[in-house]
């Protein structure tokens, strides 16, 4: 009866998604585990500063005389997808740098990499790319697409980025295809009130968002038996938001999705999976391939599901359909890491920033590096710059961003209890297009009845080829 209701559940649940997929995409973990502790180099003496200043002055000069057209094409990275927030920052780059235009175009994760893909095939690829180092650095840089931007993590602000996100950004061949501007956490998020009214609050710590994977499984079998028939989806129409399921997976019993060098899939542990026959036999958890993450959320908002595995501060400050941290009827949203059973949670993450096509006009390559230096380093800027990605900025000596406003107390919360839990950022490896998608495939096959351990193997197979590691 319960494989035939998950099927039923897969089928009855294909809702349009409403809410922006920014949140829960395609955005995965920087390789940074403590970024609150972190100190950013060392910065040169004064002297060194003082002899460096002229320089940097006449290049500050050369830049504003720039006269350029250029094209930046963007994700929806926060609110770096509405083009009110973008205009605005644009028209602050041209107060400084007046005779360079900047022509946004608005990509989403459904036909966004197409988009890209088709107009690199016919010379058109854009100026800019905002995304990922998935993208930026481990496809279209590996490629031979992208400007080495050395040069920009070689100012003052760029010896500030934090050690590991500097890494995702930087190729095999020592370039730099990405300069990140902002990061965050992926986690999960119940719905306080459906787990209050199950007697489910005892079995986590609602004060440090953390539980383990015994007492997680039990408060999903709580909420079950309160009457809550879909507490959550395993989702995995498509690739959107698959950061969630990857890190519940590798969590519950501390799997690994790579190798640490990020050469091979490493998926097919004994430990995920055990994860994965714990949730396909756990009442109350369906695998559903009708909805990816956008509609999971969606599911969640509107008191279908009692808990989302597609989260992040994003969508705790989200006030769209109801006040922020609250579901679409009122029900309170308490945003939780990921069980797991030796009490260290690992989470996904993204980071975000630029990429420069070499499109061979030097000049638009020029303006290109202009636009991103100011977006990301101008003092007087960067902090509306992150503001506008609803993030965290990649740099420690960037703070009090969100001071003053509503959501800063829910931002404190993200940087205490969340941030410093990020784990490995994976998504560099060989083959992560082609992993995605098998990895989801998987997810379905499993869902009607596939043997676990026969899945897992398959997908690692698939990846790995992918990824030349066979």
């Amino acid at each position: 009866m319960k494989k035939t209701m998950k099927k039923l559940f897969a089928m009855g649940l294909s809702l349009t998604m409403v809410l922006s997929l920014a949140a829960c995409g395609s955005k995965e973990a920087p390789a940074q585990e403590q970024p609150a502790t972190e100190e950013p180099a060392q910065t040169e003496s004064a002297p060194a500063e003082a002899e460096a200043e002229a320089p940097a002055e006449d290049a500050a000069e050369s830049a504003s005389d720039l006269s350029a057209s250029i094209t930046l094409w963007t994700y929806p990275i926060g609110n770096w997808g509405n083009s009110e927030t973008v205009d605005g920052l644009i028209a602050s780059f041209n107060q400084k740098y007046p005779g360079i235009t900047v022509t946004v175009e608005y990509l989403d994760y459904t036909n966004g990499d197409d988009q890209v893909n088709t107009a690199i095939e016919g010379g058109q690829a854009p100026d800019i790319v905002m995304e990922g180092p998935e993208r930026l650095v481990a496809n279209w840089g590996a490629r031979g697409l992208m400007v080495d931007l050395s040069e920009l993590f070689a100012t003052e602000a760029g010896g500030e980025i934090y050690d590991s996100v500097e890494a995702a950004c930087k190729a095999a061949n020592g370039a730099y295809y990405e300069y990140p501007l902002c990061m965050v956490a992926h986690c999960m998020a119940i719905n306080q009130n459906m787990f209050e009214a199950a007697d489910a609050m005892q079995y986590l710590d609602a004060e440090t968002h953390t539980w383990t994977t015994e007492n997680f499984l039990k408060a999903v079998q709580a909420v079950y038996d309160s009457g809550q028939q879909n507490v959550g989806a395993i989702y995995c129409s498509g690739q959107g938001g698959d950061q969630g399921t990857r890190a519940l997976i590798n969590n519950l019993y501390s799997g690994t999705f790579t190798d640490a060098e990020h050469t091979k899939y490493t998926a097919d542990s004994e430990a995920n999976i055990k994860a994965l026959e714990a949730l396909y036999a756990q009442d109350g958890i369906n695998f559903d391939a009708s909805i990816n993450g956008g509609e999971e959320i969606t599911l969640f908002r509107n008191g279908t599901l009692a808990m989302s595995f597609c989260w992040n501060a994003a969508q705790q400050t989200n006030s769209d359909n109801a006040a922020a941290g609250t579901t679409n009827n009122g029900d309170t949203i308490l945003p939780m890491l990921f069980p797991s059973d030796d009490g260290k949670t690992e989470l996904c993450g993204g980071i975000w920033g630029f990429g420069v096509f070499d499109n061979g006009d030097q000049a638009k390559i020029d303006a290109a590096k202009t636009f991103i230096d100011f977006i990301c380093n101008d003092p007087d800027q960067v902090n509306e710059s992150v503001k506008a990605s609803t993030y965290f900025p990649v740099r420690p000596t960037l703070t009090g961003i969100y001071d003053g406003m509503e959501t800063a107390d829910t931002m404190n919360t993200f940087s205490e209890h969340f941030m410093p839990s990020m784990g490995d950022y994976y998504q560099v490896v060989p083959g992560w297009a082609e992993a995605r998608t098998a990895w989801w495939n998987m997810l379905q096959r499993i869902g009607t009845g596939g043997d676990v351990a026969t899945e897992v193997g398959a997908f690692v197979t698939e990846a790995n080829a992918a990824a030349g590691a066979n």
